[in-house]
């Protein structure tokens, strides 16, 4: 079934890659960015580019024509904290009648299911967003939004053994866990298609 997806965040690299398997799957794509000439698309493939500040609610654009929201916004260069926030805020105020959301293994409730190195990593490098993450996620999920919780996301191939499963299924591995980011961005799209998981946190795996 073609549905009409809104990517929230469709500028970065994950967001890039999930404008493009919508698209090959035949999707309509609405693309929610801060900056839209940061959006490049072959001409032969429609995307609507909708200018969507996350940080100024009031102008964020309307989303009541969407399927599904899927977010793969991050805390980029040069964001103040709180970037997170407002978005699962402004999402959670849409109106959209499923919303998939993006967050990261080894915060909030996963912040140790992604195994021992992995924690200390997290701690390491993501130690400051990890309160924001958290904050985050709850939001999206009280807003009835499947929250995925991702490792740490690599470039790759597709990978021809991707699941997903719930965080309580999940077993800690030994080897901090990664996943390609066409696998990543796949898995997010499956679950926008389907709803499977509904309300919750799962974990995309390769």
């Amino acid at each position: 079934m073609i549905m009409r997806i809104a990517v929230l965040g469709a500028s970065g690299r994950t967001g890039g890659a999930l404008v493009d398997k919508a698209l090959e799957r035949g999707h309509e794509v609405v693309a929610l960015v801060r900056t839209p000439a940061k959006v490049t698309v072959p001409a032969s493939r429609q995307v609507e580019v909708r200018k969507a500040d996350v940080t100024d609610p009031q102008s964020f654009p309307d989303l009541t024509d969407v399927d599904v929201t899927v977010s793969a916004i991050g805390i980029g260069k040069g964001d103040g904290p709180g970037a997170l926030v407002a978005g699962a805020r402004v999402l959670a105020a849409a109106n959209v009648r499923a919303t998939v959301w993006l967050g990261a293994l080894g915060s909030g409730v996963s912040s140790r299911s992604g195994g021992l190195i992995y924690a200390g990593v997290m701690r390491m490098f993501v130690g400051s967003e990890l309160a924001e993450k958290a904050e985050a996620d709850r939001i999206a999920l009280d807003a009835g939004a499947t929250v995925f919780h991702a490792p740490d996301v690599t470039d790759g191939p597709l990978s021809p053994t991707r699941h997903i499963v719930p965080l309580a299924d999940l077993r800690r591995p030994l080897l901090p866990p990664r996943i390609s980011r066409v696998t990543l961005a796949s898995l997010l799209l499956d679950e926008a298609e389907t709803g499977r998981h509904g309300t919750g946190i799962v974990v995309p795996l390769s």
